[in-house]
């Protein structure tokens, strides 16, 4: 961690010296010492090198100049200026503001300047960590013996079995000091939020631009059903985005309330799109108020946001108008927004607080920042009960939490504080764009077919979210509202050959779980996979190699494609699935006949009617649940559930949107949804290795689908 960059090109002794005497007493105290040749060089090294602990420069030569360069990248590195012409009495009060020690060249005085290089770094370290983290890491230093749970008891345990120390050895000491018991009173509790925990909570509100925030240890899932619980009372209504995560349908199910549900849109490449205007309007949810039994006016909203395809609404807009009394921004693939002028106005905990109203966000920090898995946050604004939201905390929150991952998510935090953080999200932008860019050039530039990638038209897109603009022909969907939802660029969807924005079938296609199955086996892993597209998730922990090694895969998939190599030398894992099966198939066939399923099925026609008509919801998912406790259901084939009340969800994952909820019956006007069920169902029956998980939908011997229905009662 302690790299010290010098900046001492000067070819004059009297410089030179001094600074080679503190290079070696430096190097003595256990820093590596480099020199970057130029001013370039050293902005780009304390970009792509966070051990940069501190930089040595010569005033007269760089002076304020280099230093607003350096606090532009990290306001708080240390800077250690040797001066000679200039004296600290010609520096101004900004200068004395900055994080810079001045020093003059003198020689013999490496020792002390030295000691004031290692005070610096302490204090840097000191003021970088976040609470809670850095009490935890105090802990662990101090290294007390516990007599308390975990059993592990710091790691001991593990080193007394041969496989317990290979397990250590894989994790680490620190690992295992770390995981320690809520006994543990210096470090406060998460279930009371005393001590750093609280500290913690403060730490992540303000970074985050929250009045209150909470951290949750298993995930945004806990984190939407701990939110529902408080906003919404047992009878009450709320509405519920119809793209909403299955967390929030297992709320429903948890707790005995009625959903009324906003109706989304799709475009014929099944991306998921936003809730019209419409939807949010008082009439029309009066109307569905009257039309739903057992309805009230709702008290509480659930909207996803981002979508999984990376749609942002207009949250302000939605926030001043949705008349409800609290409204809740599921947005975890998206904890990033509040580090980048382009996504204000456009996430949960822009802006000030809205009178009356109370606005949550909740985070998944672990998706798209550096959290660990399961670790997710709640952000509140606005005037809410703590003591009792605490209790719905509580119910959801285990009694032991994992140390590490809270620390995670502070960390995660204090990664994004300042100009540091700001810089991770704008770079994260740009090298989405960029990799957009690639796409489009190279696709330009080829005789034939590559993918394509799904944005505005243009060469030279902003660094912006951008609009869905009513009449624009690139996104796909139909009477879009104006200034209401906005893309992503971090969230870099790639199409396939086979349909186009209008939803026409060509003869031919490639159909995109093909492709990631093989990117699969060149080590990349796609986020989503719809029929012909890709989705890629270029977070702040995507480099120019993981980019550049996402590139050359396309090119190789293009290459194999072309030459039509057979399916077993081009996805090895799918042949022997079905060595009988596959044979010397070629991998042209494989799409084509995949292609042709899709075509059958007419997938385009589907993608726009299924959710034009919602299923009809006969009980609310509460009721339908406790049916099947009570043995009050049987099973069906899939194809057998037009008129039948469903006891579970259904939903292809990804991305894990229900198509039919819990107590939801389809009809002849949902003949669409049951059409693209079973065409997920055809597709995995007739090419073993593309089977679709499609939760609530159960695989039978023959291939065919069954689903749990409510009985029918006389």
């Amino acid at each position: 961690m302690k790299t010290i960059a010098i900046m001492n090109h000067l070819g004059t002794l009297f410089k030179e010296a001094p600074i080679k005497e503190l290079q070696s007493i430096l190097e003595t105290q256990g820093y590596r010492v480099i020199f970057p040749h130029d001013t370039d060089d050293l902005l780009q090294l304390i970009e792509n090198n966070a051990k940069v602990c501190g930089v040595i420069f010569d005033w007269d030569t760089y002076n304020l100049v280099l230093t607003r360069q350096i606090e532009a990248l990290n306001e708080q590195l240390p800077m250690y200026a040797f001066a000679s012409q200039h004296t600290l009495h010609e520096t101004d009060i900004y200068e004395l503001n900055m994080n810079i020690h001045f020093f003059e060249y003198e020689l013999y005085a490496g020792q002390d300047i030295a000691d004031r290089i290692r005070r610096g770094t302490d204090a840097y370290f000191d003021a970088i960590l976040p609470p809670f983290t850095k009490a935890l890491f105090r802990y662990v230093d101090e290294g007390k013996y516990t007599f308390c749970t975990p059993g592990h008891m710091g790691g001991t345990a593990f080193q007394k079995s041969p496989v317990g120390s290979l397990f250590y050895d894989f994790f680490g000491a620190n690992t295992m000091k770390s995981d320690i018991s809520v006994s543990v009173s210096e470090l406060g509790s998460l279930l009371d939020h005393s001590g750093p925990h609280l500290d913690a909570e403060r730490y992540i509100a303000e970074t985050f631009n929250a009045e209150r925030s909470y951290m949750v240890t298993n995930g945004t899932s806990t984190a939407n059903k701990i939110v529902g619980m408080y906003a919404a009372p047992a009878g009450s209504t709320i509405l519920v985005d119809r793209n909403c995560h299955k967390s929030l349908t297992h709320l429903m199910i948890m707790s005995d309330i009625t959903p009324i549900y906003f109706r989304p849109t799709r475009n014929a490449w099944g991306i998921l799109g936003g809730i019209p205007r419409s939807e949010f309007d008082s009439a029309t949810i009066a109307e569905k108020v009257k039309q739903t039994p057992g309805a009230t006016w709702p008290v509480h909203a659930v909207i996803t946001n981002s979508t999984y395809d990376g749609l942002l609404y207009n949250t302000d807009a939605i926030k001043q108008t949705l008349d409800v009394k609290s409204i809740h921004f599921d947005s975890a693939w998206v904890p990033y927004t509040n580090f980048s002028q382009i996504y204000q106005g456009l996430c949960g905990m822009s802006g000030d607080r809205i009178p009356g109203k109370v606005i949550y966000e909740t985070q998944s920090t672990h998706k798209l920042l550096a959290a660990f898995s399961q670790a997710s946050m709640i952000h509140i604004k606005g005037d809410f009960e703590e003591e009792t939201f605490n209790e719905a905390f509580m119910m959801h929150t285990s009694t032991s939490p994992h140390y590490g991952i809270v620390a995670s998510i502070e960390t995660s935090a204090a990664m994004m504080k300042g100009n540091a953080g700001k810089r991770l999200v704008r770079n994260a932008i740009r090298r989405a764009i960029r990799f957009r860019q690639d796409i489009k050039r190279i696709r330009q530039g080829m005789n034939d077919w590559f993918f394509d990638v799904w944005q505005p038209e243009g060469e030279a897109l902003p660094e912006a979210c951008w609009n869905l603009a009513p009449g624009a022909e690139w996104h796909g969907f139909k009477d879009i509202d104006e200034n209401h939802m906005y893309l992503d660029p971090i969230k870099v969807t790639l199409l396939t050959p086979g349909m186009d924005r209008e939803g026409n079938m060509q003869e031919e296609g490639i159909p995109a779980s093909i492709v990631a199955k093989y990117l699969d086996q060149q080590g990349i892993i796609v986020e989503k996979t719809g029929p012909y597209n890709l989705l890629f998730l270029f977070s702040i922990g995507i480099n120019k190699t993981k980019a550049l090694r996402l590139m050359r895969a396309l090119n190789d998939f293009k290459r194999d494609y072309d030459r039509n190599l057979t399916v077993k030398e081009m996805l090895p894992s799918v042949y022997n699935q079905q060595p009988a099966f596959y044979g010397n198939m070629r991998i042209q066939v494989l799409a084509n006949g995949i292609h042709a399923l899709i075509r059958e099925h007419r997938l385009p026609e589907l993608m726009f009617h299924a959710f034009e008509t919602l299923p009809t919801m006969v009980m609310n998912p509460h009721h339908a649940f406790q049916k099947e406790l009570h043995g009050e259901i049987e099973e069906v084939y899939i194809e057998e559930m037009t008129g039948r009340v469903s006891a579970n969800m259904i939903l292809p994952y990804p991305p894990g949107v229900p198509l039919v909820m819990p107590g939801e019956m389809l009809t002849e006007e949902n003949q669409a949804t049951l059409e693209f069920i079973q065409m997920l169902c055809d597709i995995g029956a007739h090419y073993p290795g593309f089977e679709t998980d499609i939760h609530g939908a159960y695989r039978q011997p023959d291939g065919r689908y069954r689903v749990k229905v409510i009985k029918n009662t006389r």
